[in-house]
């Protein structure tokens, strides 16, 4: 019978990334208020360092780590970094994606579908490739990815960022088929419509699909950044102990609209 602490990540240590605001803020608060030492990492010194200061405040352990995720040498320190801190790596979030464009895909140019490419997918490869060699270390881990319910089905003049998300949940899954046997666990969180900055600066941008993007959950309401916190909690816990190679769609009902 597994027993379980009041905290559900007590004495775990991690990495969160683009933890400097939105989501990634809200995971390394929620997993640092669970019991996780985390570093916090983001490419916004500033930003990475109020979450750690909100964080530490609030009795929790953060260290902050500037990191571009794209740049591997930086991905490499950033979990030595973790390492040094905590004497270990237990779970790791990866969080950190920028979209730098959105339209007709017969518009895109290159240079912006490539660097959508880069900055969603291919940073997130490069987390896990750095971090799980560290959780091997430690005889295992938990890694969630966060993705996007426009991986599902599309989305439309959002195409870039779309593909990227779905190659997030076949890196997700593929690696989980790797790495199950070697007691690392790898999912895939993916949020609806989360009230977070990003997605107010895409309301902006396409003021024309912001009304239905608003109303596409069934429940009738934007999600929170906490909402989708508690979700990679629990996915990094081990009351998530037999769930491997999932995605799951934290979207107030979104997906089956």
């Amino acid at each position: 019978m597994t027993t379980h602490s009041e905290t559900l990540l007590a004495g775990k240590s991690g990495i969160v990334t683009g933890a400097g605001q939105g989501i990634g803020r809200a995971i390394a608060q929620v997993l640092a208020r669970e019991g996780a030492a985390i570093l916090v990492a983001d490419v916004n010194r500033d930003a990475g360092e109020e979450t750690c200061e909100l964080i530490n405040n609030a009795g929790g352990r953060a260290q902050f780590q500037p990191c571009d995720v794209s740049d591997e040498p930086a991905v490499e320190a950033m979990v030595a970094a973790a390492v040094d801190a905590f004497g270990g790596l237990n779970i790791a979030c990866n969080s950190a994606a920028l979209s730098h464009g959105s339209g007709p895909i017969h518009e895109y140019q290159r240079e912006v579908f490539d660097q959508t490419l880069e900055m969603c997918l291919t940073n997130t490869w490069l987390c896990m490739k750095h971090e799980i060699p560290a959780m091997l270390a430690g005889g295992g881990g938990a890694i969630v990815n966060i993705s996007s319910n426009a991986s599902l089905r599309g989305q439309a003049y959002n195409t870039a960022y779309a593909a990227a998300k779905g190659g997030v949940n076949i890196l997700t899954k593929s690696s989980a088929a790797e790495y199950g046997s070697q007691n690392i666990r790898i999912n895939a969180v993916s949020p609806g419509v989360i009230r977070t900055p990003g997605v107010e600066k895409y309301f902006e941008e396409q003021p024309a699909i912001a009304e239905r993007l608003k109303k596409s959950a069934v429940m009738g309401r934007l999600g929170e950044p906490s909402e989708i916190a508690e979700a990679v909690a629990f996915l990094c816990s081990e009351r998530a102990s037999f769930i491997t190679g999932q995605i799951l769609s934290v979207d107030g009902g979104g997906a089956v609209r």
